[in-house]
């Protein structure tokens, strides 16, 4: 809805709800596409799994099965909602709406176009990691709050691991805002302008593979998804889970992972811009859309093909490897960046 428009259709309204009324349309504006962008996101994973596991994935719940998530979340609505004997219920149900509204406000700062941003904020790379490090806190209260040994296991296996790779996250972030002199996403895509030869993925590219692998393992995705080993801890910190409060948790999930796909290619792949000239005509969220797309097939294409990881093999991979070598990035980037006049 234009601005313009919007005064005029709510003229009789104080300036002060105008101003609340106004916010509201533009969080429901990224709101309502972004949860039906996860529920085919669903679909589109199982389709991806199932192509190269030789199988057909779902395809009778509407055409071509597209359908099929939303027949599995009115199934999750409709089902008993079960708690644990000893759970403590008050943060039993708090955990899961933690998890997923944690996983959508981080949205509020992610660029879709040039000024098309719901709060452009000069730290919106603060912002991100602050809010991906609150996103521990739904999994350890799930954990804890299920009175099950399975669960609270299941719960610090993932706390472990997701401080262990926001670690290597935030080197590669601060290695990326050094070179482009601003914590404002829109400044970072804005500083990859003059096609795909600008795009930092070339000139950032170890720093483009560390943030992609740790993204994986951020959102417990497979070969990382050790806090839900099903051979070990059933279902890990969400076993005790049913219904939309499972519900919650997979929405969470998913668009955890829809978020990191963004990330990626506004710090790699020049975000909302075109990669060549002459196709500037295409609207910058329409571009932004289909780079977060591929994003999103690698992760699935990831997930039915790695084997799982050992425990002992994802934290060595994150303390001793990737930790050393974005340590190394910052200070070799920060350096360039003060040799060019670019700091």
């Amino acid at each position: 809805m234009d601005n313009a428009v919007f005064q005029w259709l709510f003229a009789w309204l104080p300036e002060l709800l105008q101003s609340l009324v106004w916010i509201v349309i533009l969080i429901m504006a990224i709101l309502l596409p972004l949860l039906l962008a996860v529920a085919f996101l669903v679909y589109f994973d199982r389709k991806i799994w199932a192509a190269m596991q030789l199988r057909r994935g779902p395809n009778v719940v509407g055409p071509f099965g597209l359908l099929q998530s939303f027949a599995d979340g009115l199934k999750l609505l409709f089902k008993e909602t079960l708690v644990p004997a000893g759970a403590n219920k008050g943060i039993f149900f708090i955990a899961p709406v933690v998890t997923f509204s944690l996983a959508l406000i981080a949205w509020a700062v992610i660029p879709w176009g040039e000024g098309i941003v719901l709060a452009n904020l000069n730290v919106g790379i603060l912002y991100i990691f602050a809010i991906s490090s609150l996103g521990v806190y739904g999994i350890l209260m799930a954990g804890w709050a299920s009175n099950s040994r399975y669960a609270f296991l299941g719960a610090l296996r993932s706390a472990a691991q997701m401080v262990s790779y926001e670690v290597s996250i935030g080197f590669v972030l601060v290695a990326v805002l050094v070179w482009v002199g601003s914590l404002n996403l829109s400044e970072v895509v804005l500083a990859q302008s003059g096609g795909v030869g600008s795009w930092f993925v070339f000139s950032h590219f170890p720093l483009f593979m560390i943030f992609l692998i740790s993204a994986m393992a951020e959102t417990n995705r497979p070969p990382f998804d050790l806090p839900e080993a099903e051979a070990e801890l059933v279902a890990g910190y969400q076993v005790e889970y049913s219904s939309m409060a499972f519900g919650l948790f997979w929405l969470g999930e998913y668009t955890n992972i829809l978020l990191m796909c963004a990330m990626t290619s506004i710090l790699f792949f020049g975000g909302w811009q075109a990669p060549f000239a002459f196709l500037d005509f295409i609207p910058g969220p329409l571009w932004l859309m289909i780079k977060m797309a591929f994003f999103f097939f690698i992760f699935a294409w990831v997930k039915a093909t790695v084997p799982r990881y050992r425990y002992d093999q994802l934290m060595r991979l994150g303390w001793k490897v990737f930790l050393p070598i974005s340590l190394f990035a910052v200070v070799a980037y920060g350096g360039a960046a003060l040799a060019l006049g670019r700091v």
